[in-house]
């Protein structure tokens, strides 16, 4: 049987055992998949421990930065993002990044493929897999908008590699979200809480948040009729692309979506 596994810190909420195991169900393989916490510190005796079982890994955070040290080889898109959400096991150990071509799917989806004027909330490693989805949909310059211009540095430099400026702004930002075409919020949910009163400037948002959901700002949002995109697309698309890589098949995203879809239903149901 062909292990795979979520590694993260916190990890226990992550919703990728059960999008991951509902297309192994559907395709038929006797494969596993876990959550496991794994701290950076820990991830490169967790990879060498590895026996030959192991099909694949998803990283969340913290892990999408040291992932690359651990890798036998970087694909050129994880490379110049400088993040990988995936390692594919086998021949090697190969990091890849499969968050940048799941937003641009998720942001399609949605018809919001044509982003002109976007505005990124936070500026770590899922804001720098943004930028780069955001420049593979035609966008030539971003407002990052964050509490740390320094610790954000890296995001100007994706940027950069990926052909687009990149502006700081202060947080919270407000004055930038009326010119904006597209919000695109990379931190946690609450963290948002603080821009509801300007709600009514955001046209578009896509937020990475997915549980609880909706966040205030996202509810907000579409209150003032605005759309609203839910990190549950991101996730549901970067797993697939993930499933592909470590099956070699066809990734069966109705199936999986339904699984995410009631699994995080029945959270809510819990959590009331």
């Amino acid at each position: 049987m062909a292990r795979a596994a979520v590694l993260g810190s916190p990890v226990t909420h992550s919703l990728s055992p059960v999008l991951h195991r509902a297309a192994y169900a559907e395709l038929g393989l006797d494969w596993s998949y876990e959550a496991i916490e794994c701290g950076e510190d820990e991830l490169p005796g967790f990879v060498s421990g590895l026996d030959d079982s192991w099909a694949g890994l998803s990283l969340t955070m913290p892990l999408k930065r040291v992932a690359l040290d651990v890798a036998d080889s970087v694909t050129p898109l994880a490379r110049d993002v400088g993040a990988a959400n995936t390692l594919v096991l086998g021949d090697g150990r190969t990091a890849d990044n499969t968050d940048v071509p799941g937003l641009r799917v998720a942001l399609t989806e949605a018809g919001l493929n044509r982003p002109r004027r976007p505005v990124l909330l936070g500026g770590g490693a899922t804001a720098c897999s943004a930028a780069a989805a955001l420049a593979g949909l035609g966008a030539t310059g971003v407002v990052a908008v964050v509490r740390s211009e320094a610790r954000a540095a890296e995001l100007r430099t994706v940027a950069e590699r990926f052909g687009m400026t990149c502006r700081f702004a202060g947080w919270p930002g407000d004055d930038e979200l009326s010119a904006a075409d597209l919000v695109v919020s990379t931190v946690p949910g609450g963290t948002t809480d603080a821009l509801v009163p300007y709600a009514d400037r955001v046209v578009a948002l896509f937020d990475v948040a997915y549980a609880p959901w909706p966040t205030a700002l996202a509810a907000a949002v579409e209150s003032s009729g605005g759309t609203v995109v839910g990190g549950f697309e991101l996730l549901l698309h970067q797993a697939a692309l993930q499933v592909v890589a470590m099956t070699g098949r066809e990734a069966p995203v109705a199936a999986m979506r339904r699984a995410g879809e009631t699994e995080l239903a029945r959270r809510a149901g819990t959590a009331s």
